[in-house]
């Protein structure tokens, strides 16, 4: 390979330093895939390194096949024995080998979001949580921070033993995780935490592994979370082959625990590192890539770097103001028809949005015209209930621990199985420190049912036995029908005449397709590591770039693609930031990080769209346009059909430093309506001047301080506001009309 005649002089520099730690700040469209796929290619073919010493880690199922596709392709089938895989997938093929020194068996079950949920109320009924207080979302979510945060459960109960409210959650934590070694499974946070506590109790495991993989590769390390920063620090830190590849311009996964100082203080870590920095584009044309660096130079906390096109400076971006969100969509879509007709395909255009509930306006019109679309982030294909029940089979038979699949199916398609009937199995189970499969097998010596109810539970006891039995006999996808046919749960599909029921069939014959895909690409097929794939899939890795249909999705799930046109709507002060944007500093920046990933997603065509109105939560509100509209210079944008926005203020907030704010928060100031009128909502309202309030202005406060109007409705004689204050909070106020 003459990797000079490939590569840009940068690109070659950073494929070619192969020793010691090494940081590539990658900007958006600079080839960073490219040069991570020659670098492996150049340790094989040029260092002699063997493939089987090296571990390469993408944050998607998806990147990792494309990756491994390429690297085959430049050095042969010998790249096989290499890891190239994501955190989770990598993590549960290292605890398969070894966690059995953590009191688990090798066939663990890996907890989706439904199973966590299910497996969630049942702690909180035995714990007596008031589901009225605590929210099983909200306990999960603390429970996944303190995991992606390596804080196990009696750790966070010390640390919060006089906070009533959390260490109740606490209590709950320590339940969950018990149940879940009780069931033999692990959920996604688990698989990496787990890992890191294998290494750090055992390290002759550790050594093992670190002996393996002598050189080390982690892509997208902007996004990393604390728990993945420690397992790459514990494989690494002796011999210090470390490659990290990142953006921290593109670190938006900070609501899942991403840590952007990781990245930002690479070279603390390392302090003999190496940085190469990739600045130059080859997706963009310079008006996006100007407008994209004109936002996100806004921030602070930022590597120093610019982008720099390869491309011509294009069109400029198009602004687009429409009165309404309906107006908005029917002026995308007529865009999209416009262009499509000069000769794009349906495939090469993106709707992005920062909510997943903005789409239906979108949908709703692309259909009206009879467009083909797409939507990322609907409902998953495996999370499709007849999917999630054949599922629930296979892992009762590879794992009998596992107990809430068995509550799924127990009684699907329906056997008179009721939950009385189940409430008893299970107490019993707990009664006898049992697993609720040992009783079912053994149901008539325990003397808890009727005759009718032990006929009922034998009958399934049957089923899961033979199916057992079957596993050991039948190739993936054979077991997969067989169990459709001996339950009765396809013939009850078939016999339905409910249209639903009969797209049902067609998902489980998708289903047994993509057992029999999974069949032909394994080395050796196996039901385990079919269930592992299923769990560990994620929904951008079904992506499709060849389907000429238009693409729907938030900005979040659209990084790493790329769309010759994209539409990004929704750009207003209250949605684009929203009001939690402008809680800190760090959100405000994390938000025009999204900004600049959103941007930089297209090559050729960029719209920006907003509306002066919009239905939210049932009720019509007015945001102003988004500062980071304005945040682009007028050179670089062009307003549609007069829609140009007015100077809204002398000073934009939002693009100021920080600290500078302060001077310039004068929309108007609040302090004259709130000192006359201002009363906190129990209290009597007064009369006042009926005055106009926008929703995403920036007010003053002579109590409250500064905040941002985040919500407004009329009520009887008033007019009630909720102003987010940036030290105070939310507070509700009343404004008395004259």
């Amino acid at each position: 390979m003459e990797l000079e005649k490939l590569l840009n002089s940068e690109q070659y520099e950073a494929a070619t330093t192969i020793e010691g730690p090494l940081l590539i700040l990658a900007g958006a469209g600079s080839g960073k895939t490219r040069v991570l796929t020659y670098r492996i290619a150049h340790m094989i073919e040029e260092k002699g390194i063997s493939p089987y010493d090296l571990l390469a880690i993408t944050f998607t199922n998806k990147a990792a096949n494309e990756m491994k596709e390429r690297i085959v392709s430049l050095v042969g089938n010998v790249a096989h024995s290499m890891w190239i895989s994501t955190f989770h997938s990598s993590c549960a093929r290292i605890l398969r080998m070894d966690i059995d020194k953590l009191g688990y068996k090798s066939d663990f079950t890996i907890y989706d979001t439904y199973d966590q949920k299910s497996l969630m109320k049942q702690v909180m009924e035995q714990s007596n949580l008031d589901p009225k207080s605590f929210s099983e979302k909200e306990i999960r979510g603390v429970i996944s921070n303190a995991k992606n945060s390596l804080i196990t459960p009696f750790e966070y109960k010390k640390e919060h033993e006089h906070d009533y409210r959390k260490n109740r959650i606490a209590d709950a934590y320590i339940l969950y995780q018990k149940k879940l070694k009780e069931n033999n499974a692990l959920d996604f946070d688990d698989i990496i935490m787990k890992t890191v506590e294998l290494f750090e109790k055992h390290k002759d495991v550790l050594e093992k592994y670190r002996e393996k993989f002598k050189y080390v590769m982690v892509d997208e390390y902007q996004d990393t979370n604390h728990a993945q920063y420690k397992l790459v620090r514990l494989l690494t830190i002796e011999h210090k082959n470390i490659c990290v590849v990142g953006d921290d311009d593109q670190s938006i996964y900070k609501f899942r625990g991403a840590d952007i100082t990781n990245i930002l203080d690479f070279e603390k870590d390392f302090p003999d590192a190496r940085v190469i920095k990739l600045e130059k584009n080859y997706r963009s044309v310079g008006s996006i890539l100007n407008a994209a660096n004109s936002i996100i130079r806004m921030n602070d906390n930022r590597s120093d770097k610019n982008l720099i096109t390869t491309r011509d400076v294009g069109e400029k971006l198009k602004v687009y103001k429409a009165p309404t969100d309906v107006a908005e969509a029917m002026f995308v879509v007529s865009e999209i028809e416009k262009i499509y007709r000069d000769g794009r395909k349906y495939g090469e255009f993106a709707i992005l949005y920062r909510t997943n509930a903005q789409s239906r306006r979108f949908e709703e019109r692309l259909m009206k015209e009879g467009i083909p679309y797409r939507l990322i982030g609907g409902v998953k294909f495996y999370e499709r209930k007849e999917i999630k029940d054949i599922v629930a089979y296979l892992r009762i038979i590879s794992n009998p621990l596992e107990e809430v699949s068995l509550r799924r199916i127990i009684n699907v398609p329906k056997r008179s199985i009721g939950e009385a009937t189940l409430g008893k199995l299970s107490d019993r189970a707990i009664e006898a420190e049992e697993n609720m499969l040992d009783i079912i097998y053994d149901v008539e010596k325990h003397d808890i049912l009727t005759n009718r109810g032990i006929n009922a539970v034998n009958g399934f006891a049957d089923l899961i036995k033979d199916f057992t039995k079957k596993k050991e006999e039948l190739s993936v996808s054979e077991l997969v029908e067989y169990i459709l046919v001996e339950t009765g749960y396809l013939k009850e599909l078939e016999e339905s005449k409910s249209p639903e029921d009969l797209s049902r069939v067609e998902n489980l014959g998708e289903f047994v397709n993509l057992a029999i895909e999974y069949e032909k690409s394994a080395e050796e097929p196996n039901l385990f590591e079919f269930l592992e794939n299923i769990a560990l899939v994620s929904d951008i890795d079904s992506y499709d770039e060849d389907e000429d249909a238009v693409t729907l999705m938030t900005i979040h799930s659209a990084k790493g693609l790329e769309f010759p046109a994209v539409f990004i709507v929704g750009m207003e002060n209250g949605l684009f930031p929203s009001a939690g944007d402008l809680d800190s500093k760090s959100d405000l920046e994390e938000a025009r990080r999204l900004a600049y990933v959103g941007i930089t997603r297209a090559e050729d065509l960029l719209y920006m769209t907003y509306a002066e109105s919009r239905m939210v939560y049932g009720r019509t509100v007015n945001y102003r346009p988004s500062d980071f509209l304005m945040d682009i210079p007028n050179n670089l944008k062009v307003f549609l059909r007069g829609s140009k926005t007015k100077s809204r203020r002398k000073v934009n907030p939002h693009t100021l430093k920080y600290g500078e704010r302060q001077q310039g928060v004068k929309d108007f100031n609040l302090d004259e309506i709130l000192e006359r009128a201002g009363q906190i909502i129990d209290s009597k309202p007064k009369n006042l001047e009926n005055m106009e309030i926008e929703l995403g202005s920036k007010v003053k406060h002579s109590a409250f301080g500064e905040g941002t109007i985040v919500s407004k409705e009329d009520i009887t004689n008033d007019v009630k506001v909720t102003v987010a204050f940036d030290s105070k909070g939310l507070k509700t106020l009343m404004l008395s009309l004259a």
